[in-house]
């Protein structure tokens, strides 16, 4: 991850500091973020469950990603223990939606 004074990826015009989408891109390109978010999206999980949906993704980097998204109000741990999304995140979930579409039609070689 980039420290704040390091260089950022601006589009031409574009204010830093004042780029929401840099923020959330910065987020989201972490290895197992969106993954995270993708199996949360149905519903809650436990973390055993939730690291059984993640494959090879390891307990101690999935508690990183969690606190990371616990930290941007994304995920939350629920009253029973169970990790889900929040309303911000729930919509990225839905935001997730469209991307399904677009690697549906690229799988089958459509435009």
């Amino acid at each position: 991850m980039r420290s704040a004074s390091g260089p950022e990826f601006v589009r031409r015009g574009e204010d830093p500091a004042n780029a929401p989408m840099l923020a959330a891109m910065e987020l989201l390109g972490q290895r197992w973020v969106l993954r995270v978010i993708w199996e949360l999206e149905p519903g809650s999980l436990g973390f055993l469950e939730l690291r059984r949906h993640m494959g090879n993704c390891s307990s101690s980097m999935l508690s990183e990603r969690l606190q990371q998204l616990v930290a941007a109000g994304l995920v939350v741990k629920n009253e029973t223990g169970a990790w889900e999304l929040t309303v911000a995140g729930a919509g990225l979930g839905a935001a997730l939606s469209g991307l399904w579409d677009w690697s549906e039609s690229w799988k089958a070689g459509k435009p």
